[in-house]
């Protein structure tokens, strides 16, 4: 990895320990992040977002493994559902555990993707937790493909700004989302 990655991977950490909050370039478009196990950092997220707090957040896991230390069962169909897809896909737990009270819906469940991306892989790994993932916009507005269509408003609320990728596109729209049930049947909420 390049010295600038390493840089950015640093301050990045930094900052998410001192409970702030990202603008970082994710697997899909670009986001806005914090430790999500802070619940704190999690409130200010939905501040910049202008967002209500009923309205649940995704976080970002580095591997399969980790799932079962957020989630109290890990259902085999979510890992047929993972084995089986070619974009990223984001499913819906029931009954979350060890994360900010406020990133977990009110119905108890919690929205996880497991990463591809280099830069998030790198960043929860060192990190040791769950990071936060939402759209880079204010709640109800397009959300931005590319860096330099974040709006002002996003950008100068957040703590920290990541300085790669600002002329890539990764992927043109945000994750699948699927939601699971305690029987293991699941929804597709977001195809």
């Amino acid at each position: 990895m390049n010295s600038q990655f390493e840089l950015e991977i640093a301050k990045s950490i930094e900052i998410l320990r001192k409970g702030g909050t990202l603008l970082y370039p994710t697997d899909t478009i670009w986001g806005i992040g914090c430790d999500a196990t802070d619940a704190k950092a999690v409130e200010k997220i939905y501040r910049i977002k202008k967002r209500s707090e009923s309205k649940s957040l995704i976080i970002l896991l580095a591997s399969l493994e980790e799932i079962q230390n957020y989630v109290e069962t890990f259902p085999e169909i979510a890992r047929d559902l993972m084995s089986n897809v070619d974009k990223p896909l984001t499913i819906i737990y029931p009954k979350a555990r060890n994360l900010a009270p406020n990133v977990i819906a009110p119905d108890g469940s919690i929205a996880i993707r497991i990463v591809r991306d280099d830069f998030c892989k790198k960043l929860i790994t060192i990190l040791g937790k769950p990071i936060v993932s939402t759209s880079a916009n204010i709640s109800g507005e397009p959300a931005p493909l590319v860096f330099r269509c974040v709006s002002p408003e996003i950008s100068q609320q957040v703590d920290y700004v990541v300085g790669l990728y600002h002329d890539i596109l990764h992927e043109v729209k945000p994750s699948r989302i699927i939601k699971l049930n305690e029987n293991g049947e699941f929804n597709v909420i977001r195809p």
